[in-house]
């Protein structure tokens, strides 16, 4: 079970940190911009880690508030959650 879990995380992160590209890569050419509540939902359910690390190196997003603040409560959840599954696996 906990490998799913693993293979999980990474394939999430790995999306939110695309999003983030993504979205930066539309803002630059005035184009339809990902939602910011896709982002943030792609980030609660496990992707706040790659999310973070896309508003890092892309520099998107870091100087909203909600993102500056959201993101890292939502890595603090992933990772509460992280924990709690893996306790109640082993």
């Amino acid at each position: 079970m906990l490998i799913g879990l693993y293979i999980y995380l990474v394939v999430i992160n790995i999306v939110g940190f695309a999003f983030m590209r993504y979205d930066k890569a539309q803002a630059g050419r005035r184009r339809r911009r990902v939602p910011e509540k896709r982002l943030f939902t792609i980030a609660a359910v496990g992707g706040a880690l790659g999310s973070m690390l896309g508003m890092r190196v892309f520099h998107h997003k870091t100087k909203h508030r909600t993102f500056v603040i959201g993101m890292p409560a939502l890595l603090i959840l992933n990772a509460v959650c992280i924990y709690v599954i893996y306790k109640l696996a082993a």
